[in-house]
């Protein structure tokens, strides 16, 4: 029996009216398609028309390149792709005017949106292709409770193999305002995500870890010019002939009875886990190259922290550290990476970080200082954000992991400058430079004095909790921390609580336990035990977690910092994370553990994932 398949298309930018675009994509697929006896058949999605009353003005194309640009600075947007868009012509500089203009207007959503479930209700097809713009419309439409209002809709979205390209969905500005913070899987059988990382039309890559429905294809090719956003070329890789065409075509000829499930090369089921996975990444740094700025103790507190992981059951085999030199800040951004790689529900990571902190008055896309960001040092260090370790550079990596997977990031460090004491006790932060210092300040004429420059909120009316929005982002409310994810994070505390009532699973961006040696405007001390330094919160935290058997998190820090005043310290380390889990007992606590084997073993059972907190 012959196999048939059905494919959907969905264009992208552009005004594809009475250009030949169906014909370009069927003839690129059908000559890569591997099956020559599997039937296709195609049908297609226009919208183009839906934008035909939009004029958007060159004051609203600008502001609209900048919140796209201005929204990626880390990895979704390179310095290479920055770089690149100094070189766009006009027409493309105005695309991204429709693509703000869709994601910010409630109407046109609807409006593609219906067109989108439509289409699919009437053609049921097996495989949906999504480029640029399209992959939006699309996605908006999947994960939309309008799907879920149709019986028909709901069983077409179950079967369908959902496939996007050149996708702007894992841009930090369509994250923030389209999808509340965080991705969401669709309720389909597959998402297959087709990235180029040459691709710099607003592309970012997504992260799904523990999904075993959704992967991520590279699907990478560098043409002649400077966008690589063609979606010929996206639908002609060999990554996409095998992982989309071919995987597809067997799967449907399974479900005809023409394949025998012995020959069908299915993907290994994922295998989960009943002893949660471990691994920690820990990062000290004492020989930074200006002398003024060398610590004691950081690279004693690395030691100290593997000993007593060790002793909490992690396997030696599960532990990297990070010193010194080697502490570059693509160093630490590319092992941040291994440490969340591949995570699954349960898994428990940990990040460790001593050495120095920072603040850093960071420019906007209309290259106005607007806000500042928290960063550590690395040993590489140089005041600009190539150079630095901020949230914009890596939440992507754990804002999409699992909600009930447990990472805990320690942070032995100061938030903004420190004080070099006289002595031993030593501050772990960096004054910047009076040039660096200059741009976060103006001259008040009337008063003849300097004072810093008022900077915009990072997310305005996010919390309504004083003492929540100075946790997030600072005591002006200015300022990227660590570890939020503020860039993701566009509701209002009346939005976040309205969603989080109509949801029965967690709302936003995943938020990992966050221990700090002090609070925003304190000073991070080093402590001389005997001859040996170590950071003073590192050494109250490690003769805690050994000292006790059973104690959550927030009792984990409260006795840390019990122990510091104690001693004289004058800094108060705090603790942040959902509230469930900072009353969760610490996991690897119990004192000395034989490890025989950090193979996991097949799971049972799951529990179900803590909340975030605002």
């Amino acid at each position: 029996m012959k196999t048939s398949l059905k494919i959907v298309g969905v264009h992208g930018l552009g005004d594809h009216r009475g250009e030949p675009w169906h014909e370009t994509w069927e003839k690129a697929i059908r000559r890569s398609f591997p099956q020559p006896d599997v039937d296709l058949h195609f049908d297609w999605i226009d919208y183009d028309d839906i934008f035909d009353g939009v004029d958007l003005t060159v004051w609203q194309t600008a502001a609209a390149f900048s919140k796209l640009v201005g929204s990626a600075l880390g990895e979704a947007f390179s310095a290479k792709k920055r770089g690149l868009f100094d070189q766009l012509d006009h027409t493309l500089r105005w695309y991204a005017g429709y693509v703000v203009a869709w994601v910010e207007n409630p109407e046109f959503q609807a409006a593609t949106r219906d067109r989108v479930l439509t289409k699919l209700e009437d053609a049921q097809p097996d495989l949906l292709l999504a480029h640029s713009l399209g992959s939006l419309v699309t996605y908006n439409a999947l994960t939309h409770t309008d799907a879920r209002a149709n019986r028909a809709i709901t069983a077409a979205v179950a079967q369908l193999n959902y496939v996007t390209l050149g996708s702007q969905i894992g841009n930090p500005f369509v994250v923030r305002n389209l999808t509340q913070g965080r991705i969401a899987l669709p309720p389909i059988k597959k998402w297959l995500h087709l990235y180029n990382p040459e691709d710099a039309v607003f592309t970012s890559q997504i992260r799904m870890p523990g999904e075993p429905k959704f992967e991520q294809v590279d699907a990478a090719f560098d043409i002649e010019g400077i966008a690589d956003h063609d979606p010929v070329q996206y639908l002609s890789r060999p990554a996409t002939i095998d992982r989309v065409y071919r995987q597809v075509a067997d799967e449907k000829r399974v479900a005809d009875g023409g394949l025998t499930m012995r020959a069908f090369a299915a993907t290994p089921p994922l295998v989960r886990q009943i002893e949660p996975r471990r691994r920690a990444l820990l990062v000290g740094i004492n020989d930074y190259p200006d002398p003024a700025a060398r610590l004691d103790g950081c690279v004693n507190d690395v030691f100290l922290m593997s000993a007593v992981l060790q002793e909490c059951r992690f396997a030696p085999d599960q532990i990297r550290i990070c010193l010194n030199d080697r502490a570059s800040a693509q160093g630490i951004r590319d092992r941040l990476s291994w440490l969340v790689a591949d995570a699954h529900p349960h898994d428990e990571l940990v990040f460790f970080y001593s050495g120095h902190g920072a603040q850093l008055a960071t420019y906007g896309a209309s290259d106005a200082v607007d806000h500042k960001d928290e960063t550590l040092v690395p040993y590489d260090f140089d005041w600009t954000p190539e150079r630095s370790v901020i949230d914009d550079q890596i939440f992507a990596l754990y804002s999409q992991l699992p909600y009930d997977t447990r990472l805990v990031m320690i942070f032995d460090c100061c938030h903004s400058g420190g004080i070099h004491r006289s002595g031993s006790n030593k501050g772990r932060g960096l004054e910047p430079p009076d040039d660096i210092r200059h741009r976060a300040m103006r001259w008040n004429v009337a008063e003849q004095m300097w004072e810093n420059r008022p900077l915009q909120p990072v997310t305005p009316k996010f919390s309504d909790d004083r003492v929540a929005l100075r946790r997030y982002s600072g005591v002006n409310g200015d300022t990227r921390r660590l570890g939020r994810a503020m860039s993701l994070r566009g509701t209002t505390q009346t939005e976040y609580d309205d969603l989080a009532g109509q949801s029965k699973s967690p709302v936003g961006p995943y938020l990992p336990l966050i221990i700090e040696a002090c609070q925003e405007g304190e000073l991070a001390s080093e402590y001389r035990h005997g001859n040996e330094s170590y950071g003073a919160f590192t050494f109250s935290l490690a003769k805690t977690l050994r000292a006790r058997q059973t104690l959550s998190f927030a009792e984990l820090v409260k006795a840390a910092t019990a122990s510091l005043h104690k001693l004289g310290y004058d800094q108060t380390p705090q603790v942040l994370g959902p509230s469930q889990v900072l009353a969760a007992p610490v996991p690897w606590l119990g004192g000395v553990a034989t490890v025989s084997s950090s193979k996991p073993r097949a799971r049972t059972s799951a529990k179900k994932p803590p909340s975030p907190s605002v």
